[in-house]
């Protein structure tokens, strides 16, 4: 559907928590029952536990329509299930016929029975994406007679997504950085979250074009009323941005006779006549309730002028103040010219401004790993020696070193002693301590300007570009294999694992070479911008 010429709706069903036997779940199926025979729309997308409340699992929902499994997306997310959960959910997803999956880490829980649900977070998305694809190739698992057993091979078509609509640079570079891993890992489709930017969501194509990576992107619109508009400038969604902007024109048009029912029809409706006027190579919509609404608001889109869309641009730019934008703007089309990247922004690669975030303990941390922990330089042959002496006869010795290791970087980082630690990944900054969805692949999407979704703290890895674009290598922070941390390393030397090759580096160093040059090939790279 997505690698043709024809331009396809996708429609949101939203599942329920709770049901009664002849209430809202009857309603749920009645919705999805009439968009599938509807020829107007692709297909229909069901969500995982959306807004972190629990609700009735997607695949439920889908097993009611035998037959349409090819025209059904299922979303995936890693706040409840741990890897082995969604390893088997994606086998019974597998078994169940259903192969369209959207992989995403997911919003931080909100409620829960008898409070806020602690989250798993296992794996983030890149985590996910890399699970998925491995189980496309056959996954391999050790067997129980020794050596290897082959799993049979899954046909997942593996979507992910990116949140443009981040308003510091130090947001959404890492955004833009991480999407081109989520691709190189396994991703084949690109939905953007939420937000009403027509030029914020070109500029994700024109990113992935720049680096030569061709995937279909999906336009992602939400029908509005007053009261999600406020939700959505609040921040209080994760990755769903109104601009105050938007917000005063949503107030004046639902005051209105109608409640603004006219004016926010019409609005989505021209964001899809603009996706398709830029050549993405569908739509998706959601917030409806009622299958007439989606197919009006697709006739409302089908109606109007070849050459529209290039009008709708103008009126649909609620960007916010002072927004960074990665490519030039072009006022003759109201985008991005896709030639010219944001002139500030590459001279900044070549002067990088100063920042709070690069401490005396940063620049010391570097020092020291240089010397010590990194493989062929100073003396990491020598430390090496050492531990491979004390992993052969424990001792006292080893048991201090451990003791000392724990107390410094708990009193220097935050450790929280998972051993397998992240730190040179992550410009020195815990990703367990400082992020709260624990994340080293990258950021999730729920930043709102510039602060964590929980807004307790600053964004975790906008603070690790800030430190790395110091040093000029906000480029490559995502170059290198997918981090799976394994938990039988908590509670052990993060040093001793290193040197005797039981962390995450043992895999990234057997692998570096041949991931290394395939994003460079893709343009992470300063040289490249």
């Amino acid at each position: 559907m997505l690698s043709g010429d024809r331009f396809y709706y996708g429609a949101e069903v939203v599942t329920t928590r709770g049901f009664t036997p002849q209430g809202s779940t009857d309603q749920l199926v009645g919705l999805a029952g009439d968009l599938l025979p509807d020829p107007r729309i692709g297909w229909i997308s069901i969500t995982d536990n959306p807004g972190g409340a629990p609700m009735l699992p997607p695949d439920y929902l889908a097993g009611k329509f035998a037959g349409h499994q090819s025209r059904i997306v299922l979303h995936l997310t890693c706040k409840d299930l741990n890897r082995n959960g969604l390893e088997a959910a994606a086998w019974r997803y597998a078994a169940e016929g259903f192969e369209n999956i959207l992989a995403i880490t997911g919003d931080y829980p909100t409620t829960g029975f008898g409070g806020v649900a602690e989250p798993v977070f296992d794996l983030d998305s890149v985590g996910l994406i890399s699970l998925l694809r491995s189980m496309n190739d056959g996954l391999k698992i050790p067997s129980r007679r020794g050596g290897t057993e082959t799993l049979p091979k899954t046909n997942f078509f593996i979507g992910c997504v990116v949140s443009p609509f981040k308003r510091h640079e130090r947001e959404l570079m890492p955004q833009y950085f991480k999407l081109v891993r989520k691709i190189h890992v396994g991703a084949e489709w690109v939905i953007p979250q939420l937000g009403y930017d027509m030029r914020k969501f070109h500029e994700v194509k024109l990113m992935l074009q720049s680096r030569g990576i061709d995937v279909p992107v999906i336009g992602n619109v939400y029908l509005l009323n007053r009261t999600v508009a406020k939700l959505f400038n609040s921040g209080q969604l994760a990755g769903c941005v109104v601009s105050d902007q938007l917000l005063d024109t949503v107030e004046k048009y639902a005051a209105g006779p109608d409640k603004g029912r006219a004016f926010f029809r019409e609005l989505a409706a021209r964001q899809l006549a603009v996706f398709k006027g830029l050549g993405f190579a569908a739509g998706y919509l959601g917030g409806i309730t009622k299958a007439d609404t989606f197919g009006q608001i697709i006739d409302l889109a089908e109606s109007y002028g070849p050459e529209d869309w290039r009008e709708f641009i103008k009126d649909i730019r609620y960007s916010q103040p002072d927004e960074f934008f990665l490519f030039d703007h072009d006022p003759q089309t109201g985008l991005s010219a896709p030639d010219r990247i944001n002139p500030e922004y590459l001279r900044s690669l070549d002067r990088p401004p100063r920042s709070k975030e690069v401490t005396l303990g940063y620049r010391v941390s570097r020092m020291v790993h240089d010397v010590a922990f990194t493989r062929g330089k100073g003396l990491y042959g020598l430390i090496e020696r050492i531990f491979r002496r004390w992993d052969k006869k424990p001792g006292i010795t080893g048991q201090f070193s451990y003791w000392l290791e724990k107390e410094a970087k708990h009193l220097g980082y935050g450790c929280q002693d998972c051993g397998d630690c992240s730190l040179p990944d992550c410009g020195y900054l815990c990703p367990l301590a400082g992020c709260s969805k624990a994340s080293r692949n990258g950021p999730c999407g729920g930043s709102c300007g510039g602060r964590c979704e929980l807004d307790d703290k600053e964004c975790f890895w906008a603070r690790v570009y800030q430190r790395l674009k110091y040093y000029g290598e906000s480029q490559e922070m995502f170059v290198g294999p997918t981090v799976i941390y394994d938990a039988r390393l908590k509670h052990t030397s993060a040093w001793a694992n290193t040197y005797l090759d039981r962390d995450h580096y043992a895999a990234k160093d057997a692998n570096d070479a041949a991931d290394d040059a395939a994003l460079k090939e893709e343009g992470i790279k300063k040289d490249g911008h």
